[in-house]
């Protein structure tokens, strides 16, 4: 586990995600009767880890009744005989200072208890729960106490001993012996109810979804109970059997019982595998940061996302400074997956904190006091809570009248000496991502999502910049994670390079002292304090580069809390996720077409939104069947220009440009011996060696990869290396990129309003100001209207007044920010009021007809690069059964042509190509390798013969018992219709147009002709044909 709390597992960083469960303890809830139309309420006691839950419910009679585990019914009265109050007087005389109306709950509950005494109560439940099993008062006994009051079988835990006694107003101590059911906790919980059920005034229901009745499961409790609990019982398990088998009277040694294999198993099972662990998003420092403050309702012991209902996903009252209200998820996680807000704190039982201040009154006014209290979810329904963003003057009095609260989840309005407490600070609301937002109160809900979500997309620049409008908690984010050190002490700097600065520190003080321990970025040796810097460290999982640099100089004087080091993606100790760009909000021929942005070539001269990326490939060197694999320069079949750069060990130099399918560690395998040619006889007869058979299994450059060659490590067993069975060596080599910003890559402000690159333009075609400021960067105007995030707007005004006066200015979350302070800052940097400017085409030119809005924006490139979307394929891997191609660039595969696909090629009549496309291109299996073959020889491509889909489905149909025997193509013949032929045709037809006159004439005559004569024209009548045959004749 490393100092921030993430797990190193096989070189991989991992961070446990926090997850949010309903506590253990009694919750009280209410439905409405479908007959009678009338609120009846209902209890459940649930346990912690393990045990039965326990249901109470009142019928609309006015009964009653127990469930455990969801399973039979059972009036309370019999539940509470089994559990030791056997007489009706005993129940009586506990109830009687709640059941003293006209509904008489426990009167009416006892018309439906068929039991008398405790005895009777234990067996008529220990019947219903275990039907099968013969009936024994003692067992029956022995049943309902270890159910609910046997440690081993039931536990409520510290938290759920903490809920119950807070919830029912008990004083029951929270030790390990109580965290059992006691008695005490089922009768106040049966009173509660009946109260409820009566209507009292201080009784009320739960929101299952109020964070008062929800809490975090951190680190050490999901490893403890997933991992660490789970591989002990299968450990206590074993132990067991391998104890069983031994002889009582021999001596046993620990180590003979014990094997901790199911442990490490488990402890395995869970990082590898589990929901809760994940990479540490490393994209940039705010990534990182927010995958610890993460909070999931997900994994073991959670809720699925297909059972999740929508009041689960939905904004609760309670997550007011406690989780942040816009960072989620865009996907089927939305509102499952949450994150921390910014001074949300954790208590001891996993409920989230929030902070306020204290209202104190002074005379006839309220003040601020400085004390600042930490409250949980429930804690706060007594108070009303006003905001920060309320009337105060210079010494912190409130000066309205009246206030907007917050009182028992609902927003209402109250007098000022009325509240008790105020919000420390309004950006206390939301989190890490959402602080960054300057201006986030102008910006639509789902934008600032969007917004806040990117924020971590973002790739670190070779030349970041910190924003020009920034929020104040830029700093705090950049060295949260400690990519940006800090001097510990007052110091000198003696010594500084790229890999380290040696700090000569001054008499540490007292405060000092608890900060003396080493750590492994900062080594002490009296007194100096050597702070080392990482250099260019690949990040999982999307392969950016984290590189740290010296802030300070040989011979700088530095204070305790200087930046000494700035990290990835920070410049001078802020956080520095993209770059300022000169914006204009303007179309430019069309390019601005959905969303599309449109850059200057000056972004990419100067490498303003350049970044470097590394990949790291691993080798394998491992014993085959028929011998151990080989590191070797010497590769069959393989040119001395592809050899170059492998030095003579067959590894990639250091420094090397590598390319698609260009060596990086050269290894041959043996082959299998093969039968021998005359000709590689003759040549073993004459030399007397046996030619050795090797095929080549050298690691290469993926398909569409290049880069520079940055570092090799070579793992070696025979040097102690821990490598996996049948691996001697592993080889790794990292290649790293710089890549420059280009077309199809996608961009974004901070306010959700991103982008794809349309067009890189001349900086000497861009528009221009008529100071000749060339504009960086052109956004469509269409794509701010319908968003609604106009934050990006005043960002961009206020940033354009800044950059003039070479100032940069802190815009807080939510803080009044006067719309008089951005008019005088524009006027004092000499610029139009307006925000808008007279803007000159560079082309041309000529001066736009319509003033734009011109400003200074913060602009980053996102880790979705068209160079790692790229993709295409000639030939490549196929699928084994329809013999199709894969799909994916992972695959090497193709682009999928599906249904609508075919129906849009069928629409235009394109008969030949969706022919070809799915038959030569697709599963054709001879016809695709003919086809290869006729493109290589320069040859016709022949035609295509039955593809393999269609095989497919005869042997499906066969495989339904029906006999399917396909007959064929079957083609008509063309009529010729030249030449003699044709003169033959015309003779067939008037010969048969003769014959068929005739026959109509035979007919006719036949009709004419009387019954006496027709026996002798009996020919003639047998003859003719019906009217039926003649059509059908004619027809043909």
């Amino acid at each position: 586990m490393t100092p921030a709390g993430t797990f190193v597992v096989n070189g991989i960083e991992r961070a446990v995600v926090n997850q949010l469960v309903r506590s253990a303890g009694v919750y009280f809830l209410g439905d409405v009767d479908a007959v009678t139309g009338r609120m009846l309420y209902f209890a459940e006691i649930r346990p912690s880890f393990r045990g039965s839950w326990l249901e109470f419910n009142i019928s609309r009679n006015n009964v009653i009744s127990v469930r455990i585990d969801r399973r039979r019914k059972f009036p309370v009265t019999t539940f509470l005989r089994a559990i030791g109050i056997g007489s009706n007087e005993e129940i009586q005389k506990l109830f009687a200072s709640v059941d003293n109306g006209a509904e008489a709950f426990i009167e009416n509950t006892f018309k439906k208890d068929p039991t008398h005494g405790s005895a009777e109560g234990a067996m008529e439940i220990y019947k219903k729960m275990r039907p099968g099993e013969p009936a024994v008062v003692e067992t029956a006994i022995d049943y309902i106490n270890d159910l609910f009051f046997n440690v081993r079988r039931y536990n409520l835990g510290k938290v759920g001993r903490y809920k119950i006694n807070k919830r029912l107003k008990l004083s029951i101590p929270n030790e390990p012996e109580n965290w059992v059911l006691r008695r005490e906790d089922i009768i106040e919980t049966i009173k509660y109810l009946i109260r409820l059920q009566k209507g009292d005034v201080d009784t009320y229901t739960d929101d299952i979804d109020h964070l008062a009745n929800r809490r975090l499961r951190r680190v050490g409790e999901l490893v403890g109970s997933v991992a660490v609990r789970v591989g002990l019982l299968r450990l206590e398990r074993t132990v067991k059997e391998r104890m069983s088998l031994l002889d009582p009277k021999t001596k046993v040694m620990p180590n003979q019982v014990i094997n901790a294999r199911p442990l490490i198993s488990a402890v395995n099972e869970f990082f590898r595998t589990s929901q809760l662990s994940a990479i540490l998003e490393q994209t940039n420092p705010l990534s990182e940061v927010d995958t610890l403050r993460k909070l999931s309702v997900m994994g073991v012991g959670g809720i699925s996302r297909e059972r999740a209902s929508f009041s689960i996903r939905d904004i609760n009252a309670s997550q007011y400074s406690r989780i942040c209200p816009i960072r989620s998820p865009e996907g089927p996680n939305i509102g499952l997956v949450t994150f921390m807000s910014l001074y949300a704190r954790v208590d001891e039982y996993g409920f989230l904190l929030a902070p306020y201040r204290k209202l104190e009154k002074v005379g006839d006014k309220v003040k601020i006091s400085k004390d600042i209290v930490y409250l949980a979810a429930d804690d706060e329904r007594d108070f009303k809570i006003t905001h920060a963003e309320v009337g105060i003057d210079q010494n912190t009095f409130l000066t309205d009248r009246r206030v907007p609260v917050r009182f028992r989840g609902d927003f209402l309005e109250a007098n000022t000496e009325d509240v008790n407490l105020i919000d420390v600070i309004p950006r206390q609301v939301v989190g890490t991502a959402a602080a960054l937002i300057p201006y986030l109160q102008h910006d639509d809900g789902i934008r600032a999502l969007m917004g806040s979500n990117m924020q971590s997309q973002a790739v670190p620049l070779v030349r970041p910049q910190s924003p020009v409008v920034g929020t104040g908690v830029e700093t705090d984010v950049a060295s949260s994670m400690g990519w940006v050190a800090k001097a510990r002490h007052d110091g000198e700097a003696i010594f500084v390079d790229g890999n380290k600065i040696v700090l000569k520190i001054s008499k540490p003080t007292r405060e000092d002292e608890d900060e003396e321990e080493e750590t492994d970025k900062i080594k002490i040796n009296g007194n100096l304090e050597t702070y080392l810097l990482t250099k260019f460290k690949k990040t999982d999982p999307n392969g950016t580069c984290y590189s740290q640099k010296p802030l300070v100089k040989v011979g700088q004087t530095v204070r305790k809390g200087d930046a000494l080091i700035d990290g990835p993606a920070a410049e001078d100790g802020e956080l520095a996720l993209g770059t300022n760009l000169t914006i204009a909000y303007m179309h430019f021929e069309g390019y601005g077409y959905e969303d599309a942005i449109i850059v200057s070539d000056r972004l990419v001269k100067e490498d303003l939104l350049t970044s470097i990326h590394i990949e790291e490939y691993e080798c394998e060197v491992v014993d085959t069947k028929l011998g151990p694999e080989e590191l070797t320069r010497d590769i069959p079949n393989v040119g001395e220009l592809d050899l170059a750069n492998l030095d003579e060990g067959g590894i990639v130099v250091i420094g090397a440009e590598a390319g698609p399918n260009d060596i990086l560690v050269g290894k041959i395998a043996p082959k299998g011996e093969t039968e021998l040619s005359a000709e590689e006889r003759l040549l073993r007869a004459i030399f007397g060696e046996k030619a050795r058979e090797v095929r080549d299994t050298s690691l290469r450059m993926p398909h569409g990869e290049h880069g520079t060659v940055i570092g090799i490590t070579i793992l070696d067993k025979e040097k102690g290396d821990e490598l996996s069975p049948g691996t001697s060596k592993l080889i790794k080599v990292k290649v790293a990129q710089i890549r420059k910003v280009s077309v199809g890559d996608k961009v974004a402000g901070r306010h959700g309003n991103k982008g794809v690159i349309s067009r890189i333009v001349a900086s000497a075609d861009m528009p221009h100001l008529e100071d000749g400021t060339p504009i960086d960067i052109m956004i469509s105007p269409l794509s701010v209207l319908g968003r609604m995030n106009l934050g990006q707007l005043l960002e961009t005004h206020l940033g354009w007044a800044m950059s003039h006066l070479g100032r940069k200015i802190t815009v807080p979350v939510f803080e009044q920010i006067p719309e008089e302070l951005l008019i005088d800052a524009l006027k004092k940097a000499g610029l139009p009021s307006d925000g808008k400017a007279q803007v000159i085409d560079g082309r041309t030119g000529e001066t736009f007809p319509e003033r734009i809005v011109v400003g200074t924006g913060y602009i980053l490139k996102l880790i979705h690069m068209v160079e790692d979307k790229t993709h295409a394929r000639s030939t490549g891997p196929y699928s084994l059964v329809t013999q199709q191609p894969l799909g994916g660039k992972a695959q090497m595969g193709g682009q999928r042509l599906g249904e609508m696909e075919v129906w849009a090629l069928e629409a235009h009549r394109a008969a030949y190509t969706l022919q070809e496309m799915l038959t030569i291109k697709s599963d054709d299996v001879v016809g695709r390798a003919k086809a290869f073959e006729a493109i290589v020889k320069g040859t016709d491509i022949p035609q295509s013969t039955i593809p393999e889909s269609f095989k497919v489905l005869v042997k499906e149909l066969q495989s339904l018992a029906l006999s399917v025997q396909p007959l064929g193509i079957v083609t008509a013949q063309p009529l010729a219709t030249t030449g003699s032929g044709s003169d033959q045709l015309e003779e067939k037809v008037q010969k048969e147009v003769k014959e068929l006159e005739e026959i109509l004439e035979a007919k006719t005559d036949s009709e004419d002709t009387p019954a006496h004569e027709a026996s002798a024209a009996g020919e003639n009548v047998i003859s003719v044909k019906s009217d039926e045959e003649i059509k059908e004749e004619v027809n043909e």
